[in-house]
């Protein structure tokens, strides 16, 4: 190489250095800059630049742009998105699974007889509550966005109160239970049992009373867990001896059906002696407009079903697309936690270790596909079914029933759960003051001598007749 090539090199090399040096330099300064105020936007590109070290060769803007892109998304409500696991990894000491309709069901069982023994925190309080020994198992159903986590404080001592086996378990698309992997696929291409359907979530009631040798068991549902609650009584009423409704996000009719007057004998009779003007060409008439007026409101009803039909169904594909799962997350990761403080009266006593109980599913792989494929089933839950509406049928319930509800509630009113005692015949409202949508966890005392109570008045007796039974 001649000289004057050498020359051209050597400059270009030291005008090189001089750019990375003064590239350098600005990135200090924004990072010094941002470390002293909130972080930016450029945050994630000075991170990324920085980790490159001073021997590393220059970034491409693309790459800058796509280490800032993944900053953002790594983490949503405070959990690493970059290493999602499998739920049993996830699993706690006395969390137990078992298959039901090819899905790995996570829940935990507490049976006061195999720890009597047991010195912890728990079993120290427990013998301060006297055991009513009914010998009904009880099954514990959460509510939306949470999990078994929220039965904690209530779980061991309930089984301690009813002298029975008490489980919980996470229904699909919440907990540690396993998400399948339906997403992507047509609704008619589904298996005849979606996982996520509240279907699903009636028959693994029914069968997690199978896996207790249970004829009855008493059904206790928080929040959405409620409906599962009823839904299994209609499904299957000889099969549930109480409910107990926990801030039920079940919308109950204003208006209450009244019962039929059936008039006597004497009565018709009386009515048929009556004088009755004739008028048959008016009456006549009258018909013929009702008859015409029905038919008119049937096919504006089926078109406002069809309607309504085509509507669900395209917010259904809307929601199980690649934007439906981008809006789970980011609806999750701005008000997932802000949820968690609104259901307390006092957001203040929500500590870490809540957080982190309610916050631990995202860390399972497909959460945030397995929580769209949920709301795509409920939102077309009923599509295809004849049954009629559930809130009239809730009169129809004839076992004991307890509903117990927080004065301040801000998710589901406390006027709803008034509204739902009414509507369902005989059942006992009890109203937890200073309290919001979660009693089990925030009155913990309070919300155990209210069961309590309501246990003695349904099932006083069933020790003394079983006692009676067996002289």
């Amino acid at each position: 190489m001649s000289l004057r090539g050498l020359l051209f090199q050597s400059q270009y090399q030291f005008q090189h250095i001089q750019n990375r040096i003064a590239i350098t330099r600005c990135f200090q300064s924004l990072q010094t800059y941002s470390s002293r105020r909130r972080p930016t936007l450029l945050t994630p590109v000075i991170r990324a630049f920085s980790l490159s070290g001073s021997g590393a060769q220059y970034s491409s803007a693309g790459e800058l742009v796509d280490a800032g892109r993944k900053e953002r998304k790594k983490r949503i409500a405070g959990i690493d998105q970059d290493e999602l696991l499998d739920p049993k990894l996830l699993a706690d000491p006395d969390s137990c699974f078992c298959e039901f309709q090819g899905v790995e069901i996570h829940h935990k069982l507490y049976d006061p007889d195999s720890h009597s023994s047991d010195n912890s925190f728990y079993a120290q309080n427990q013998t301060q509550t006297p055991s009513l020994k009914l010998g009904l198992p009880m099954i514990l159903l959460h509510g939306f966005g949470a999990s078994v986590f929220s039965w904690n404080k209530v779980m061991k001592r309930l089984a301690n109160l009813t002298g029975s086996k008490v489980l919980a378990f996470d229904r699909p698309a919440f907990g540690l239970t396993s998400r399948l992997n339906t997403f992507g696929t047509k609704t008619s291409d589904a298996k005849p049992l979606n996982p996520y359907s509240m279907a699903f979530a009636v028959l693994a009631t029914l069968y997690f009373i199978d896996f207790l040798a249970a004829e009855k068991a008493i059904l206790v549902g928080h929040s959405a867990g409620s409906l599962v609650a009823v839904d299994a009584y209609f499904e299957a009423p000889e099969r549930v001896a109480a409910l107990i409704l926990v801030a039920p996000a079940i919308l109950a009719s204003s208006a209450i059906p009244k019962p039929k007057v059936v008039e006597s004998d004497g009565d018709r009779s009386d009515s048929n002696n009556l004088p009755k003007p004739r008028f048959e060409i008016f009456e006549g008439l009258f018909k013929f407009i009702k008859y015409v007026t029905q038919a008119i409101m049937q096919v504006i009803k089926g078109m406002t079903d069809m309607l309504n039909s085509l509507y669900k169904k395209a917010l259904s594909s809307i929601l199980r697309s690649a934007f439906g799962v981008m809006l789970v997350r980011m609806i999750i990761d701005k008000f997932g936690v802000a949820a968690v403080r609104m259901a307390w009266y006092d957001s203040k006593q929500v500590s870490e270790h809540i957080i982190d109980g309610y916050t631990k599913p995202l860390r399972t792989k497909g959460w945030d596909k397995a929580l769209v494929e949920f709301t795509a089933a409920m939102l077309m839950k009923g599509e295809s079914e004849t049954k009629p509406l559930l809130s009239k049928r809730l009169h129809e319930i004839s076992c004991p029933v307890l509903i117990v509800t927080g004065d301040t509630d801000r998710i589901v009113p406390s006027w709803n759960a008034e509204r739902l005692s009414r509507a369902i015949p005989h059942s006992k409202l009890e109203v937890i003051k200073n309290c919001g949508h979660l009693p089990h966890e925030e009155k913990v005392d309070e919300f155990v001598r209210i069961v309590e109570r309501f246990l003695q008045r349904a099932f006083g007796g069933l020790e003394e007749q079983s006692l009676q039974a067996v002289t």
